[in-house]
């Protein structure tokens, strides 16, 4: 059930009336949420809640030992490697056995390893790093621990389950047991989000994809080079409004249930450089590798080559988070090893040199060497990456079917209109506050009708479910 579906739209709808109709009693909604998100999971697949079940069971338990133990670490550790083992079951197991596979065949052994149909659950990166989250701050005594339905909740809470954002215990958690009442304090926001998110994802993301993106990465050579390059550019903006305008529904489903979810996005191709764009792109999970990965490995503690291996690392793991394939590593090399050589000639030359001289130049190189590395993220091989680039360089002798020079015009207004379009929103919520009350169903319900008639037909899945 996605969460662009009238069936889900009806659900939460009635889900909203017997959530508030029980505001006395934060417990009891509690409970509602628990039973609504697990009711969601199961909608989708009952194996996905059966294994999050277990899993929580099984982390529950082990972080009961671990507050009880005089050991705490070993503990910790077994929660950990049980954490990376669901993972690597669920998600890598066949990229390890293919790796394994090739290995073996480099060393003349012929022995095949066996492969198996093992389903990935839908959301299961999420809820894990969530997981490890809680884990540690209890484990340094930074949170309480939390009873089963509370940490139960924590990983299923249904707004957050399938792609995020990734929640802290110091956020999520906190706000769920809460014993103080909650309220719809953002409703305007909460509602002009929702609009928002149709905007983005249903109408702009959902033509983009199917006039642009789609088409010609299937077949680059059979389009002219003009088109290629458009298309270059529009997966850039495609996945943006995709994941944003995920971000940004998710947001408003939670502000309505009385919950704060953390920001994820902050203008990102405003980025002066890699280092900031992380600073502004998925800033949930950009923040959790850094916590939970660059950090233990050492950070920049012991001195600046081993901070560089300690930055590759987890750029290298955040691109296999994304997927078990090689074209991840690439995509999350490409960003390690641009932040390593930024970092080197933030050491040889002047700090931020480029951007303190000027700033559109800066934005420029880092939004195409972005573009760059999103073609092996968009493409479904390393194979048809390279036929992308070599199809955006050679002459391919086909003619223009699409109207690529106006696409490509459009793309430079947006890019050049950036500083504006990111104060926008918050702009219009503020004027959203200020009509009437009559006045707001109106203006909401014209546009989302306008978007909706507007939109490719169907409803379009997020980029970041298969994550």
């Amino acid at each position: 059930m996605s969460y662009l579906s009238i069936e889900f739209a009806l659900a939460f709808v009635g889900f909203f009336a017997v959530y508030w109709g029980c505001r006395r009693v934060p417990g009891l909604q509690n409970l509602l949420l628990l039973v609504a998100s697990y009711l969601f999971y199961i909608k989708l697949d009952w194996r996905f809640a059966a294994i999050l079940a277990a899993y929580t069971l099984i982390q529950h338990h082990l972080s009961r030992r671990m507050l009880a133990s005089v050991r705490p670490a070993r503990w910790l550790r077994a929660s950990l490697a049980l954490a990376v083992g669901n993972l690597a079951l669920f998600k890598y197991f066949d990229f390890f056995r293919e790796s394994a596979q090739a290995g073996l065949h480099a060393l003349g052994v012929t022995a095949l390893l066996p492969a198996l149909d093992i389903l990935m659950p839908v959301g299961i990166s999420f809820y894990t790093f969530q997981s490890v989250s809680y884990l540690v701050s209890v484990y340094r005594r930074e949170i309480k621990p939390a009873a089963l339905p509370q940490f139960a909740l924590f990983l299923v809470f249904f707004p957050t389950l399938l792609a995020g954002p990734i929640c802290r215990a110091s956020g999520l958690l906190e706000q769920l047991r809460s014993p103080a009442r909650r309220q719809v304090a953002q409703l305007d926001r909460a509602l002009g989000l929702i609009v928002l998110a149709l905007l983005k994802k249903l109408w702009l993301a959902g033509w983009l994809a199917s006039a642009w993106v789609d088409p010609v990465f299937a077949a680059p050579d059979t389009f002219h080079t003009l088109e290629v390059w458009a298309a270059f550019y529009a997966y850039a903006l495609q996945i943006y409004l995709d994941f944003s305008g995920y971000t940004d529904l998710v947001t408003a489903l939670a502000l309505l249930l009385g919950i704060q979810l953390p920001r994820n996005f902050d203008a990102p191709y405003m980025a002066l450089n890699l280092r900031d764009f992380w600073r502004r792109w998925h800033i949930s999970l950009s923040s959790w590798i850094r916590d939970y990965i660059y950090i233990p490995l050492g950070g920049n503690r012991n001195g600046f080559a081993r901070a560089q291996i300690n930055l590759l690392a987890a750029m290298l793991l955040s691109g296999l988070w994304h997927g078990a394939s090689l074209k991840y590593l690439v995509w999350g090399a490409m960003h390690g090893l641009g932040v390593v050589a930024l970092n080197v000639g933030d050491r040889l030359w002047k700090r931020d040199a480029v951007s303190g001289a000027s700033p559109w130049l800066a934005r420029l190189i880092t939004f195409h060497y972005v573009c760059l590395a999103w073609v092996f993220f968009r493409a479904q091989s390393l194979d048809e990456a390279m036929d992308f680039l070599r199809a955006m360089f050679a002459p391919s002798g086909q003619e223009l079917t699409l109207n690529a020079p106006g696409l490509l015009l459009l793309l430079a207004l947006w890019l050049a209109a950036l500083p504006t379009l990111s104060a926008l929103p918050e702009r219009c919520f503020a004027r959203l506050a200020a009509l009437p009350w009559w006045g707001k169903p109106l203006l909401l319900s014209g546009i989302a009708l306008a978007v909706i008639s507007l939109a490719p037909s169907g409803i379009p899945a997020f980029i970041y479910y298969q994550f």
